[in-house]
């Protein structure tokens, strides 16, 4: 296993809740592309500086702690990482105190589940402490599929930093990270850095659609932005700010998503952050974004619909929207969740109608009228999950019949991943055909499924 252990490095950041007897320790990760075997995991820290050992010199004060880090396979139930660092920074009077100690170490993981112990303590009181426990599932993001990193909060983000030596600097960035995630006065811009990998394994030459929402603890749409971008590289770096002076007192979520709209397909990331902002009144005017013709149709549905609605479009979904739409309670924020989700995939949003929306639509209608068996709508059975999420298929070809083998079905999909098959068979022979094999990406495979259709 290889492991790459960073030199400690501090960095003050004010604090935003007042001192106490315990130590202020936090801790926040997040994870890169390594090869495609291992990721790249960044562990960040903070010491609140009042929590930790002083020890008066005569010209500056001296601060000690203790960072403890343990990292387990639960596969074998064994300590992978045991280690404990001596943090030492040094002071000139105490008006330093109310700042905090940051820093950087980074392990590299080969594919895996983990827990995670992480503690702080003061260096000559271990009753001062703090302990976090985590599980990091690690799946490595470099591979065939496209992919999108896990999302870095920073506090600060300088680009084509002259500071290389920094243990913070990466990809021309020098990135500040904020492991208590929490915004406000004092810090009234949020920073945040991601990665996208495995670009030119899409064979479509439209660009993606890259699209960063924030959503308070409601579900409602506090930040909404789109870009689109080109393949002409495998792997890029992005950065981004939003401005948060504004956002009333809440938690919030920052969800980016990159969505190929040709293939309906899409991967997302999501973080939480927290702002406090006591001088900044909830306004429900704030909530007012949703506006336009196409949402007030999410407007005018009741929570059933909706939630019938996300369950026929889960198939076009990242895992991350659904565990998100699975959270919300009230109709309110499904409302806007799905206008948002919709809003996301608009492929001409030029224009008034949502063209992808109408045609999904249409899609589950052709669907019910085509593949229905077995008491199953035509959307619940695998040719209507197929149909909806990559539309008509180029070609269609039939052996209801055949003498030797159970009936089936071959869809071929020309524009998809440079051609792509879909085999069906109604193996129980009450005309539901399931997925047997594809050569698509994801998708069932079988190269041996002629075998499963013999009927003699």
């Amino acid at each position: 296993m290889r492991i790459l252990l960073k030199a400690l490095l501090f960095f003050s950041l004010p604090f935003f809740i007042s001192a106490q007897q315990k130590l202020d320790f936090d801790f926040d990760y997040a994870q890169f592309g390594y090869d495609s075997s291992s990721n790249y995991v960044e562990f960040y820290y903070s010491f609140g500086q009042k929590g930790l050992a002083q020890i008066q010199t005569d010209s500056s004060i001296l601060l000690e702690g203790i960072l403890d880090i343990e990292i387990a396979d639960t596969s074998i139930h064994t300590a992978i990482i045991n280690r404990e660092w001596r943090i030492n920074h040094e002071i000139k009077d105490t008006s330093d105190m109310n700042k905090s100690l940051v820093g950087i170490i980074s392990f590299i993981l080969p594919i895996g589940e983990y827990v995670c112990n992480i503690s702080g303590r003061n260096f000559t009181d271990s009753t001062v402490s703090r302990t976090y426990k985590e599980s990091i599932k690690v799946e490595p993001f470099i591979g065939s599929s496209l992919s999108i990193s896990n999302i870095q909060i920073a506090s600060k983000i300088l680009q084509d930093s002259p500071n290389k030596s920094s243990v913070f600097y990466k990809n021309s960035f020098e990135v500040i990270p904020l492991p208590t995630s929490i915004f406000g006065e004092n810090l009234p811009v949020l920073f945040h850095y991601f990665e996208l990998y495995n670009l030119q394994n899409i064979n479509i030459d439209f660009p993606l659609k890259l699209n960063t929402l924030v959503y308070n603890s409601r579900g409602d749409i506090f930040y909404n932005k789109s870009k689109s971008i080109t393949k002409n590289i495998d792997s890029r770096v992005e950065v981004g700010t939003i401005a948060i002076n504004k956002f009333p007192t809440d938690s919030y979520t920052l969800t980016i998503s990159l969505i190929d709209s040709i293939r309906n397909y899409g991967v997302s990331s999501s973080k939480k952050f927290y702002v406090l902002n006591p001088s900044v009144k909830i306004n429900d005017s704030i909530y007012s974004q949703i506006t336009n013709i196409f949402a007030t149709h999410f407007g005018a549905m009741a929570e059933e619909e909706l939630d019938d609605l996300f369950k026929k479009s889960k198939y076009i979904a990242t895992q991350q929207e659904i565990e998100q739409y699975s959270s919300l309670t009230g109709k309110e924020g499904k409302q806007k969740f799905l206008y948002s989700f919709w809003n996301a995939r608009d492929i001409e949003p030029s224009t008034v109608r949502n063209e992808f929306y109408l045609e999904y639509l249409k899609r589950i209608e052709v669907s019910n009228q085509q593949f229905a068996a077995l008491g199953k709508k035509g959307w619940e059975t695998d040719r209507g999950r197929i149909f909806l999420k990559y539309g008509e298929p180029s070609e269609i070809e039939r052996f209801p019949n055949q003498i030797d083998s159970k009936p089936y079905e071959v869809w071929r999909y020309n524009e998809i991943e440079g051609g792509v098959i879909f085999v069906f068979a109604d193996l129980t022979n009450f005309s539901d055909y399931q997925l047997i094999h594809s050569t698509a990406r994801g998708e069932l495979r079988d190269d041996n499924w002629e075998r499963r259709i013999r009927s003699i």
